[in-house]
């Protein structure tokens, strides 16, 4: 179905279930923003339990990186609050909510692709450690040690010396995660992690994004495209419809919805 006949239906709107305060990473309450006439996130309140492993789903325009952007600090919402770890955070500018242990990876490359690999992870662990690359200075090393545990955790050992502009798609990605890493994160935002990849690249990533979640216990919450990646992937999925929270539950709840069926996923079983 065209999304243009899917947003002329009527959508049954469902309350989005909460997570008790004691479990929640991230909380928003009545977050709206709109840019001129146009209304990119209509009063969404939304809660990710620490740990969790969720996607949110829509199609194009309905909202999902704006959402992202409101939650991140790059937008200002016109109303509404983020909470974050259990701390106000609405209207924080980027910086001061990474700092705070929320990265967000790949909607903007902040790769630099005249460096190498490991000059890219070794820059951004400094810049999240606020100290001056002293060459003999303790933090120097400490620097370097954790900028080859990202490596390896992200399975990139082997390219550290590769410029980053001559890597694979797939290689990029998982140096974009190791960037976001550099941050020493409890909450990843991943904008389309599999966006231009191949089979082989989006199991690689994903086998990455599930190790960060179940043994190093990372929060995820991502969006994508891919309803395989989806459904394989996320434990909880909320769907997102001309910038409303609209639907959230597990991955078979929404498969069996038939609103859902219908509007997201084109009749797909």
């Amino acid at each position: 179905m065209a999304e243009g006949e899917a947003e002329g239906r009527a959508v049954t709107v469902t309350p989005i279930e909460t997570v008790a305060a004691t479990d929640t990473i991230l909380e928003t309450r009545g977050l709206t923003k709109d840019f001129g006439g146009l209304r990119a996130t209509n009063d969404v309140s939304f809660t990710l339990a620490r740990g969790a492993k969720e996607a949110i789903i829509g199609p194009n325009g309905a909202g999902k990186s704006t959402f992202f952007a409101l939650v991140s600090g790059r937008h200002r919402p016109d109303a509404g609050s983020v909470t974050f770890d259990g701390q106000d955070v609405t209207g924080l500018p980027p910086h001061e909510i990474a700092r705070r242990g929320m990265s967000r990876a790949f909607q903007v490359s902040s790769i630099f692709n005249r460096l190498t690999v490991l000059e890219n992870v070794r820059s951004a662990v400094q810049v999240r450690r606020g100290r001056a690359f002293d060459f003999f200075s303790d933090a120097r090393r400490v620097a370097l040690d954790r900028t080859e545990e990202i490596l390896a955790l992200c399975r990139l050992a082997d390219r550290r010396h590769v410029p980053a502009g001559e890597l694979s798609q797939g290689d990029k990605k998982k140096l974009e995660l190791a960037l976001a890493l550099a941050g020493e994160p409890r909450l990843l935002l991943l904008d389309e992690p599999t966006a231009g990849m191949s089979l082989e690249e989006t199991r690689e990533t994903m086998a990455l994004v599930d190790d960060l979640n179940e043994s190093h216990g990372l929060t995820i919450l991502f969006t994508e495209h891919d309803m395989s990646v989806v459904f394989n992937h996320a434990r909880r999925i909320t769907l997102l419809h001309r910038g409303r929270m609209i639907l959230s539950g597990s991955p078979a709840e929404v498969r069996a919805n038939d609103e859902v069926q219908s509007i997201y996923l084109g009749g797909q079983a």
